[in-house]
């Protein structure tokens, strides 16, 4: 499983990041997780509004932080 996060680096990106690795510690999930920051790319997957969270390659959220509960279930469906 790939794990995108996409963002410039702002403290909602941090937030996001965080969420995720709790997801990932409470669902028993594996993935590789990296930060996207390249503007080019992130408005190339049709993003506008970040943070966003991508999951093997598809955007899951973009705009707001989800919870840990809501990135386990999508790690786990």
């Amino acid at each position: 499983m790939k794990i995108e996060i996409l963002g410039m680096g702002c403290a909602k990106c941090a937030q996001l990041a965080e969420n995720v690795k709790k997801a990932l510690e409470s669902s028993g999930k594996k993935a590789e997780v990296t930060k996207v920051t390249d503007l080019n790319a992130i408005m190339n997957r049709g993003v506008i509004s970040t943070p966003a969270l991508v999951i093997d390659g598809k955007v899951k959220c973009t705009g707001r932080i989800p919870d840990p509960k809501e990135i386990a279930e999508w790690v786990t469906a």
